[in-house]
């Protein structure tokens, strides 16, 4: 999948993911009142709501950009009438030709990890027969159980020739309180400023990146690996630093626009070869109708709004690399 991501990237000129991260406020008031009328104020009513504006946004960006990424809290809230409008987003993504990256964020004990990663990614056996879940084709992973919670999600990876996202370093204000906290380790061999086996002083986000390049040596495509990484926007020195620990990872840079991140700051996320990242925005996307740029589109072409959002991060991106 790997591959398919990288060749979607080089046809549309766009390393760029819409995050699918809907809720009810960003939904105009003219889709919630057809879905309440059929359902009523309802979780199923909020759900095909939420279903409305996402197929709408879809039909505006599928051919500009690569890939999404559904947020699968964001359709949780609506109980199980929002996860049958995450699957049935996630389906209808693929059928626009879109790759998917759900946005689960999973990870527990060895067992437990193993079921989130065939429901996600895999297939589970019922019979005789073998039926898919969700059936994304990357998702995102959190480390922090370590190895053995990570492990499944690979095996699948290499059954499915499906792919997923580590958590390294992300976006978020308070990421720092624990992932930049300092630990002594020894360093891994080929690490950036140390010998091979010496004692190093380095910040937890950098000792996970190692075992994201670790995890991914032994799960490669031709030239990047299926285990990638997140890191965000709005660390773009930690993401200089990062990118040369995990060179043959892809990287997802979620904070671009709404958290502050832009394309000045994505420079050192990508590699010499333009490839490397795929930059995320979710409700600066989704929600352009409601920003002053994009406010003369109005709540009836939110859809169009959306469109033009993705063409000027487009812009952005591309201007930041040319001039790097």
């Amino acid at each position: 999948m790997i591959h398919k991501l990288i060749e979607k990237i080089q046809k549309t000129g766009a390393p760029i993911v819409v995050g699918l991260d809907p809720m009810l406020k960003y939904v105009p008031q003219h889709l919630q009142r057809k879905a309440y009328a059929e359902y009523g104020e309802t979780l199923q009513g909020a759900a095909e709501a939420i279903w409305l504006f996402n197929k709408e946004i879809i039909d505006a960006i599928y051919d500009l950009v690569p890939a999404v990424k559904p947020q699968i809290a964001m359709y949780e809230q609506f109980g199980v009438e929002g996860l049958l409008v995450f699957q049935k987003t996630v389906a209808y993504c693929k059928e626009k030709g879109l790759i998917v990256i759900g946005d689960v964020k999973r990870g527990d004990i060895g067992s437990t990890s193993e079921a989130y990663a065939i429901g996600h990614l895999g297939k589970v056996q019922v019979g005789n027969n073998f039926c898919r879940g969700f059936d994304e084709d990357f998702i995102t992973v959190n480390p922090y159980l370590g190895s053995d919670g990570v492990a499944p999600f690979i095996k699948v990876c290499k059954e499915e020739k499906k792919g997923i996202f580590v958590l390294v370093k992300t976006s978020n204000p308070s990421s720092g309180e624990f992932q930049d906290c300092m630990m002594r380790s020894r360093a891994a061999a080929g690490a950036v400023g140390a010998d091979s086996g010496s004692f190093v002083d380095r910040p937890l986000y950098e000792a996970v990146g190692e075992k994201v390049a670790e995890w991914g040596a032994d799960c490669m495509g031709d030239a990047y690996s299926y285990v990638g990484a997140v890191v965000g926007a709005t660390y773009p020195e930690q993401g200089k630093a990062l990118r040369k620990i995990m060179p043959k990872a892809f990287i997802l840079v979620p904070g671009y626009g709404a958290q502050g991140g832009k394309g000045a700051d994505l420079v050192h996320f990508f590699n010499e070869d333009g490839l490397g990242a795929i930059v995320n925005s979710s409700r600066g996307i989704i929600a352009a109708y409601q920003q002053s740029a994009y406010e003369k589109y109005g709540e009836e072409h939110f859809a169009e709004a959306s469109r033009a959002a993705v063409i000027a991060m487009k812009e952005d991106i591309a201007d930041a690399l040319a001039n790097r």
